[in-house]
This record gives structure tokens, C-alpha cells and sequence, in this order.
């Protein structure tokens, strides 16, 4: 393979999607990959495969997962890939979420990669019907339980808090979009414009 320069374009590019459940990310995830050619990495690819032998609530479920998923991002961090695009349930009260992202952002910038902070934000009232979307029952096995997910879902939004404060986060490409009333596609054209991806 041939060596990266520093300052080349083929470094590869981490967008970080996040936000509450149901909010829309994998959806946005989709669109933002057919018009930058980066690669989506939905948070579920791995949960659903882990689940097959231990739950993501075990320990060793959420081991594996993390493990499958820093593998992956090493890898096309020192790639020729443009890059990827990765969501993720962000709970900003949470040590391990925090130390979680910055291990993930650090691999690209390490490897001298961009990375994109996109925030992504609903009411828990547009959350609670995408959760029941054909999209999100097609591409999530462990969401089509829609019974048990939009108890997870209410849980979640009791629990953590999965809205960054003014100024929290430090990323120098950051965004944070309501998209209530904006389709993933143009989500995924304001993004794109915004960072020239």
C-alpha cells in the first residue's frame, strides 16, 4: 500500500453522527453516504451481530462490540478509504461515552484524518414515529420489537442526557441540526455543503 503524506485528500474522514434514539441517523447515514462516497457505519451492524451470542446490556456484549468496532475504525483509519461515517447514541453525562468518541476521533486524527461532529436533535414525540419506520425495522433486527424498543427509547431519554451543552463539544468541524421537520436527504445536502465532504 501506498504511504500517506501528510496534507494528502485520500486521508481518511470519521463523521460522527449523533443523537438521541430514533432521531434519524442511520437514515441521514444513507444519504450522506450516496452523495460523498464515504462508507456508513450504523452503531447497530455491530450490536446485531454481537447479539446473536451475548446482549449488548452484558458485559461481554458491549466488550465485543466496542472491540469489532475499534478494529474496523483502526483499519480505515490507516486505509486509502475516503472514509466513514459512524452513528452513535451519545449519553454526554456518560465517562465511557466521552472516552469512547475521543479514543474513535483521535485514531483518524492520529493518522492524520478530518473528523465531523454532527449533532443531530428531535422531540421525543418525532422520535417515538421514526422508531417505527420501515427503514429502521429493515436495517435494525433488534428494533423490530417496536414494543420493547420504544420502552428502551423512553428509558433512555429518562435516564441520560443526549444533548450537548453550549460549548461542550470542542470539535473545530462541528454542527448541530434540528431535524424535526428536514428529510435525511436534505440533512445529508446541509452537511455535505457544510464541510465540503
Amino acid at each position: 500500500m501506498q504511504e500517506k503524506i501528510k496534507g494528502d485528500d485520500s486521508m481518511a474522514k470519521l463523521v460522527l453522527l449523533t443523537g438521541p434514539q430514533a432521531v434519524g441517523k442511520m437514515t441521514v447515514g444513507q444519504e450522506l453516504a450516496k452523495i460523498t462516497g464515504l462508507k456508513l457505519f450504523h452503531n447497530h451492524m455491530t450490536i446485531d451481530l454481537v447479539s446473536n451470542f451475548f446482549s449488548y446490556g452484558t458485559d461481554e456484549g458491549r466488550n465485543l462490540v466496542n472491540e469489532i468496532r475499534m478494529l474496523i475504525f483502526d483499519e480505515v483509519a490507516k486505509s486509502d478509504l475516503e472514509g466513514i461515517i459512524f452513528t452513535y447514541v451519545m449519553a454526554y453525562e456518560c465517562e465511557e461515552d466521552i472516552e469512547l468518541t475521543e479514543k474513535i476521533k483521535d485514531l483518524f486524527k492520529d493518522n492524520e484524518g478530518e473528523v465531523y461532529y454532527i449533532e443531530l436533535q428531535a422531540p421525543l414525540n418525532i422520535r417515538l414515529e421514526r422508531n417505527k419506520t420501515e427503514n429502521r425495522m429493515k436495517n435494525k433486527v433488534s428494533k423490530r420489537d417496536v414494543a420493547l424498543s420504544e420502552k428502551l427509547l423512553l428509558h433512555a431519554e429518562e435516564k441520560h442526557r443526549m444533548e450537548s451543552k453550549e460549548g461542550e463539544v470542542k470539535e473545530k468541524n462541528y454542527l448541530k441540526i434540528d431535524n424535526s421537520n428536514i428529510s435525511a436527504k436534505e440533512v445529508a445536502k446541509i452537511i455535505k455543503e457544510k464541510f465540503d465532504l
